[in-house]
């Protein structure tokens, strides 16, 4: 029998940002993104294994400087209608939110190899997943603290502090009238009735000590409500197009 049939839908309404800067309140004014210095003490006491966390805004091109292990490369969205894969999400657009971290003894949080060093060298830029040349990129770095086994616990401590961070621009975006969006996105999950069935295998990350990846969190690219693929076994999960859109793997290291 030919036909479409349409399981979900997905709009994902983008707000651009042309300017970061450091500010006394976490605010979205306009196409400006502000962030509250204050917040940095705040967000360190909130995790027991977190030493120091610095944030600094990396400028478009302004890449010629070090870092730690870049540990993820986040998108600033929120859930605004429904869960992960359907309904509304809005998202910011022209700048990212990048997370490095390193141990006060100096170890990178990275496994299997690190990538400590010139940012330059180190990113592939206007990559799908990563920012493009003409992006902000808001720089969080986690200093955990030395002397402790290497497991997966230090890691998540620096990704839950960097979410508490996130989560502050997400309640921002909740309450952002849809009409002021600059794009408006529209996708659908479809059944084509005589065609052919696709299924695209991605492997990620499973191996233990914090080689790791959470699934279907509360908000796009979160942690808070997402499931870690170590603690289920690594057991096979099929997700559909739009919950991979909406960002239902997050990379945890």
């Amino acid at each position: 029998m030919e036909g479409v049939t349409i399981l979900r839908k997905l709009v994902i309404k983008s707000f651009h940002i042309n300017n970061v800067e450091f500010g006394n309140k976490t605010a979205i004014k306009g196409n400006n993104c502000i962030i509250d210095c204050q917040k940095i003490i705040e967000l360190e006491n909130s995790e027991d294994l977190i030493k120091r966390i610095n944030i600094d805004i990396i400028k478009p091109g302004d890449y010629d400087k070090y870092v730690n292990t870049i540990m993820d490369i986040i998108p600033i969205s929120a859930k605004v209608l429904g869960s992960i894969g359907e309904g509304i999400t809005h998202t910011l657009t022209g700048v990212y939110v990048m997370l490095t971290g390193v141990d006060a003894d100096g170890r990178q949080m990275g496994e299997f190899g690190s990538s400590e060093g010139i940012l330059k060298e180190q990113m592939f830029f206007d990559r799908a997943g990563t920012p493009s040349k003409n992006d902000y990129i808001i720089h969080f770095d986690v200093t955990l603290k030395g002397g402790l086994p290497f497991s997966r616990e230090l890691p998540l401590a620096a990704h839950r502090a960097c979410d508490r961070f996130i989560g502050e621009y997400r309640k921002i975006l909740k309450q952002k009238d849809g009409r002021e969006s600059s794009e408006v996105h529209e996708y659908f999950d479809k059944v084509r009735h005589g065609k052919k069935k696709v299924l695209i295998i991605k492997q990620v990350a499973g191996q233990g000590a914090n080689y790791d990846n959470f699934i279907l969190p509360n908000e796009p690219s979160g942690i808070m409500g997402g499931r870690s693929i170590i603690d289920m076994g690594n057991v096979p999960i099929i997700i559909s197009p739009n919950e991979y859109r909406d960002g239902a793997i997050r990379a945890m290291t």
